[in-house]
């Protein structure tokens, strides 16, 4: 049996932001995942100066691809809104293994299956044995599913499904472009460049909305590719997307039962306007961290519910250390 203070399942950017400061604390903690970093994780990859400012990360310091925006481009029914701002995109492949190697933390490759409240401890496949149990594995995270599904259930009209692909692509425009609502989409698609020859694109919308419409998610995955190439943004690329899910911001935001509790993508904290939840993500396991050192309530009131906001009024466009 493997004992520790605080077990973390999940190794993403929550996961790793909880492990890191935890260890600037003292505070044992090891991280299972079922995957070996570096891993393959498709993302638009887009963080805001607020992600930075919360890992204590100076740009310059960052040792991956770190495109920055200086302004977004929004489409809205055939209207072009360039907004000035500064945002920045990264590559999760690289930016989740350099977060969970900056944490510290002992890391072990494990599928977790069967957990257990025993008296004060959490046992996980009588192999590991924790006081304080974090849920960062994402949707479909274990200790989501083991202690809150029942009383937590998170909202069917805010699940989100999306189509994306990351790629080798020299590519011609250095924007980032979103494009809202096309072809009736309860969501919006996006064009993201990225440092060293890499480009993302991908659409994400309300499952429910969709299947209300009887519109399935490859029909607009097909309408957005002969969008692309009509745009020359991307031609003759044979495309092979993944598709995932997530959920939006919850209503009633429920985050711990006893010594366990869940971040991220675990809780669905997805920004409502945006679907931003890298931001959300790093938050919810810093203050998870941090309510394991204090003592104090963990509460997720302080994560920003949209995006929007702080990129047109350009709050904290510049971070300060």
């Amino acid at each position: 049996m493997i004992d520790s203070e605080v077990i973390i399942v999940g190794g993403g950017p929550a996961g790793s932001s909880c492990a890191w400061v935890l260890k600037q604390h003292g505070i044992q903690a090891i991280i299972l995942d079922k995957k070996v970093f570096p891993r393959h994780k498709t993302c638009a990859g887009w963080i805001t100066p607020r992600v930075l400012k919360d890992l204590e990360v100076v740009q310059d310091e960052y040792p991956y691809g770190l495109l920055t925006f200086k302004r977004l481009n929004f489409h809205l029914y055939g209207m072009n809104i360039p907004v000035k701002t500064i945002q920045y995109s990264i590559r999760r492949y690289e930016f989740d293994y350099w977060l969970v190697k900056r944490a510290g933390v002992p890391i072990k490759e494990h599928v977790v299956g069967d957990i257990q409240r025993v008296r004060d401890y959490y046992i996980i496949d009588d192999m590991f044995r924790c006081k304080y149990l974090v849920g960062a594995g994402g949707t479909n995270c274990p200790v989501y599913r083991t202690f809150f599904r029942g009383f937590y259930p998170r909202s069917k009209g805010k699940l989100i499904i999306a189509m994306e692909e990351e790629f080798k692509y020299d590519y011609k425009d250095a924007d980032c472009h979103l494009w809202f609502f096309e072809n009736k989409l309860s969501g919006y698609s996006w064009y993201v460049p990225k440092e060293h020859g890499f480009v993302n694109v991908g659409i994400g919308g309300k499952l429910q909305s969709m299947s209300s419409r009887g519109k399935a998610i490859q029909t607009h995955w097909d309408y957005f590719v002969r969008k692309l190439e009509g745009l020359s943004l991307v031609k003759n690329h044979r495309f092979n997307p993944y598709t995932y899910s997530y959920y939006l911001r919850q209503n009633r935001v429920k985050g711990r039962v006893h010594n366990a509790f869940i971040v991220g993508d675990a809780v669905g904290l997805a920004t409502l306007d945006m679907g931003e939840g890298i931001g959300p993500s790093i938050q919810s396991g810093i203050l998870a961290a941090r309510s394991i050192i204090t003592g104090e309530r963990y509460s997720l009131k302080s994560v920003a519910e949209y995006s929007l906001p702080r990129i047109l009024l350009r709050k904290g466009s510049r971070p300060r250390y």
